[in-house]
């Protein structure tokens, strides 16, 4: 029998684990740093609204639940500590930023589900110019991997392009018991931040591009791996060219991709 929170069924298929600790909830809510009174605070997956009462409490008004599974938004809309209003039924993968608030910074929170944490982070991303911070919930494993500095194992594609705009913090840990149903791992809280400094001169598509030719191949140097991406390395430092993508910071991926040419 599926489990409930709040007479709500937690569904497998949409990856939902109900947070069931308040302590832990206001935590990740007070993490957030840089809201301003114009800011959007989009809600990804509120399920039964652990998060959101914190966040409705904070930040009023300015929040904004999104929500997939339509048992959720009816006992979401009717809340007594929400307005219907602020309560969404849309996926955040398929939102467009003109559905929102045209103007105002987007700050995004959320106990994200583990099998789209990534895709969230990628369309956070597609939004930088207005996205100024995200607080969420993920696999702990993922949660490190955002922050792993270069030379780790664990630094890939997003530890590249995240960190490259953002600010990447592992807040804590969170045990498996504290959510409904359990997960079968531990959770961390991350939380990023825009970095003060301008990038609007970074090619955000080539540079991804760059840097997920590098390490779809990791165990190759880059010679190697670029070559078979079939990119021109003419003009790439030779001492790139004998590393491998994890040796590289993201600032070294900067220079990597502007050296190639885009195609």
């Amino acid at each position: 029998m599926a489990l409930k929170s709040h007479g709500v069924k937690a569904k497998k298929h949409l990856g939902q684990h109900f947070l069931n600790d308040e302590h832990v909830a206001v935590r990740l809510v007070e993490s957030i740093q840089s809201a301003r009174k114009d800011s959007i605070l989009l809600e990804i997956g509120p399920g039964t609204g652990a998060l959101t009462k914190p966040l409705v409490s904070r930040f009023g008004g300015a929040v904004l639940a999104l929500e997939v599974d339509q048992e959720s938004v009816a006992f979401l809309k009717n809340a007594p500590w929400i307005e219907p209003h602020q309560v969404m039924a849309a996926d955040f993968l398929a939102l467009k930023e003109s559905e929102l608030a045209p103007s105002g910074d987007i700050i995004v929170v959320g106990n994200f589900p583990y099998n789209i944490s990534s895709q969230i982070l990628f369309k956070f991303l597609d939004w930088r110019v207005r996205s100024t911070e995200l607080v969420g919930m993920f696999q702990k494993e993922v949660a490190e991997r955002i922050c792993s500095a270069h030379g780790s194992k664990t630094y890939g594609i997003l530890s590249v392009l995240v960190q490259t705009f953002y600010h990447a913090e592992y807040l804590f840990t969170v045990p498996p018991h504290v959510f409904t149903p359990p997960p079968k791992v531990q959770s961390g809280v991350l939380r990023l931040t825009q970095k003060t400094e301008s990038t609007d001169h970074i090619n955000y598509a080539h540079l991804k591009r760059i840097t997920k030719v590098a390490f779809n191949q990791r165990r190759k140097t880059l010679r190697n791996a670029l070559k078979s991406g079939g990119l021109n390395i003419e003009s790439v430092d030779t001492d790139f060219l004998g590393l491998r993508a994890e040796q590289l910071s993201p600032e070294q991926f900067l220079q990597l991709a502007e050296s190639i040419p885009k195609s």
